[in-house]
């Protein structure tokens, strides 16, 4: 397609169906499209199939809110302001989430070959360790390794020897191709080009494996402007589908020279999640005591939000207090 079509964020989160497989742009505490989360949340989005390179505080949020089904990815926590994924962690237990675990380094591998175009990804990546042992194969435990779902290989891995160079044994490693990428992006242009500041993580082969994508942006700017320099850019506007302009929207994760992450926020989100009551809590706080993103930030307050505001040369906000040595 051409031109991706602009919506608003009800609108964009109303497309993504119950059981639906998704990814999501940046990396744990960062960039993170936390407004599309606490809206699917509001929604009543269920049953979802996650595949993340690594997850994060969005990832907690779905998972306390029972939207999550199955989880595919390496770790999850919130950094420094939460090492565990708690959240995640309960649902395993409980077995309403179904987690198959992989190293980080085959989450990306998966994302590449989804990016390729590639039914697979050889590689050597955390061979003879416990993560390709078939007992910990939890998709094939629950019965979902039958070819009925066109977005779970049919086996987790397969190894093979290498008879090109004789090398030995090669680990094939199934691509990811997840239904849709939502995506956080500081710009996007008017005719849909997309620019990221700051690291990119792997969210262009999350743009280049999905069906479909969403870019919720900070701001959207002229494409003409994006264009002078085109090295900076992430991807045109002929692989995204929807466009959303949200400004905020990532908190309380960061986005670098826009707004610092909302330290206080993740740690007293962090407390919460320990338990499916005080979880609940902070929903009824949070995203079911307001009714939109708007209401959401006018809940923060402008004097917190002017605080998390980044200098616009350095990148990040001079006024958050940070450690020292």
């Amino acid at each position: 397609m051409g031109k991706p079509q602009k919506v608003t964020l009800k609108e964009a989160v109303a497309l993504i169906n119950d059981g639906d497989f998704l990814t999501f742009s940046g990396f744990t505490i960062w960039r993170r499209p936390m407004a599309f989360v606490y809206e699917m949340v509001r929604q009543g989005k269920k049953d979802l199939h996650l595949f993340e390179v690594n997850g994060g505080t969005h990832t907690e949020v779905l998972a306390g809110a029972g939207c999550i089904k199955m989880w595919e990815s390496c770790w999850v926590g919130h950094e420094l302001y939460g090492k565990l994924g708690e959240a995640v962690a309960r649902g395993q237990i409980e077995g309403s989430i179904i987690v198959e675990d992989y190293s980080h380094a085959q989450c990306v591998a998966r994302l590449l070959a989804g990016a390729y175009g590639l039914p697979f990804f050889p590689t050597a990546l955390s061979m003879g360790t416990d993560i390709l042992n078939p007992k910990f194969d939890n998709l094939k435990k629950a019965g979902l390794r039958d070819g009925s779902n066109p977005k779970i290989p049919m086996i987790k891995y397969d190894i093979i020897q290498d008879k090109m160079y004789n090398k030995g044994d090669i680990l094939l490693m199934p691509a990811a191709n997840p239904d849709w990428a939502i995506i956080y992006a500081s710009q996007v242009g008017d005719e849909g080009t997309v620019r990221m500041f700051a690291q990119r993580y792997v969210d262009m082969e999350a743009i280049k494996a999905a069906d479909k994508v969403i870019v919720i942006a900070e701001e959207i700017v002229p494409d003409s402007y994006l264009r002078q320099e085109p090295e900076k850019n992430m991807a045109t506007g002929y692989a995204i589908d929807y466009v959303v302009e949200l400004p905020w929207s990532a908190h309380p994760t960061g986005s670098q020279f826009y707004y610092d992450v909302d330290a206080d926020f993740i740690k007293a989100f962090y407390t919460a999640s320990k338990s499916k009551e005080t979880f609940d809590q902070w929903a009824a706080e949070w995203i079911f005591g307001v009714a939109s993103h708007e209401e959401y930030i006018e809940k923060l307050g402008v004097n917190r939000l002017t605080k998390l505001k980044a200098n616009s040369v350095l990148g990040y906000s001079t006024a958050v207090k940070r450690g020292t040595r």
